[in-house]
């Protein structure tokens, strides 16, 4: 007779999980070290820089956690709405996904040091789920009698990738697991491991789990700092996503997590390093255009602040004549004559000739 699957909560000593603290102690120290290096330039930033930050970074962070269940967002729409949650001018309209997700991650941010309660997390699903009206239970732990699974494949064959507790178990899990996070001693990475790990365990949503568990990680790094964290998860966990839903299947049917909790180490400070280019990446928009200040014409003013719009991975390809001519509405000899001011100025670098032509920030 075949052995019934065992899943982390069917285990005897669930929810007691094991690790090896020794594996993380690195990583731990790295984290703590790093952290204290994105704190300093995120104080030396003027006011309006931080708010730039605050915007590009909650922004991105909104839109691939959504794009790692699936859910793909209008960054604009995004950004409008996180702009207008921090009480800041917005043009325009954020459609119902993108201002739920929005209100979340400013939440999470702006509260980092409030109680994490059952209300708190039932309204953070109804923002996540916002606009929806396919789902039974919204803003509520669920509560259909069929099994919670996590699948893939076609509907006639599907594979099982995980089953989460009964629906009946979901006040008293999630009442575990919220007076564990309140009062967790461990440390900062093991902490928001272990968090996401036990609370996508519990999956107490029809839908909306994993970007609330990755909410509840940002929470968790807060505190552990006293502040908010700065770090780009969803942004890193988004370009791995192979790797994350691996190391997710791989540790959910035992309690011993090392490997989860050293993939998470890892991939936290690999979010830091983007954090940094972020604020380095502000720092440089600010003193080129301080130092071009009255040089520029608004044609060059508009491509070069579209050109920063891309963050610290750049203009994607590079910036052509051609797209030059889209974003400033430019003639070609306008464009070109444009252009090579520029690269007098020291504000683009040019490679490549001819068609092959391409314009690259010089950032200092």
């Amino acid at each position: 007779m075949q052995e019934l699957v065992r899943w982390n909560w069917q285990q005897p000593d669930w929810p007691h999980w094991r690790f090896r603290p020794e594996a993380l102690v690195e990583q731990e120290r790295e984290f703590l070290l790093r952290s204290g290096k994105l704190i300093g330039a995120w104080q030396h930033l003027a006011a309006a820089e931080r708010d730039q930050a605050k915007i590009a970074l909650l922004s991105e962070e909104a839109v691939m956690t959504s794009a790692i269940e699936g859910e793909v967002l209008d960054r604009a729409s995004v950004q409008s709405s996180v702009r207008r949650q921090f009480g800041l001018s917005s043009d325009r309209r954020a459609g119902p996904a993108e201002s739920g997700i929005a209100e979340m991650m400013v939440d999470c941010f702006t509260g980092w040091n409030e109680p994490l309660t059952t209300e708190r997390i039932w309204i953070w699903h109804e923002l996540v789920c916002r606009g929806r009206s396919d789902l039974r239970a919204v803003g509520r732990y669920r509560d259909h009698p069929e099994a919670m699974q996590v699948v893939s494949g076609p509907i006639h064959a599907p594979k099982v990738h995980f089953e989460a507790p009964p629906s009946d178990r979901m006040a008293a899990e999630m009442d575990r697991f919220l007076g564990w996070f309140q009062i967790s001693p461990l440390p900062s990475l093991v902490r928001a491991g272990l968090a996401h790990l036990w609370f996508v365990s519990i999956h107490p949503f029809e839908d909306g789990n994993g970007r609330i568990a990755r909410a509840i990680c940002e929470t968790s790094l807060a505190r552990s700092l006293g502040q908010p964290s700065l770090v780009a998860l969803s942004r890193q966990i988004e370009r791995d996503m192979k790797g994350y839903y691996a190391a997710l299947e791989a540790n959910n049917r035992q309690m011993e997590v090392t490997p989860w909790l050293v993939w998470f180490a890892d991939t936290v400070l690999r979010a830091q390093d983007y954090s940094s280019a972020l604020i380095a990446h502000l720092i440089a928009k600010t003193r080129m255009l301080d130092r071009l200040r009255n040089q520029l014409n608004p044609r060059q003013e508009r491509a070069l602040l579209r050109m920063f719009d891309a963050g610290p991975d750049g203009f994607l390809g590079g910036l052509s004549a051609k797209n030059y001519m889209t974003i400033t509405g430019a003639p070609p000899a306008t464009a070109t004559r444009d252009l090579r001011d520029l690269v007098v100025k020291e504000a683009l670098v040019r490679t490549g000739e001819q068609k092959a032509t391409r314009y690259w920030l010089k950032l200092e």
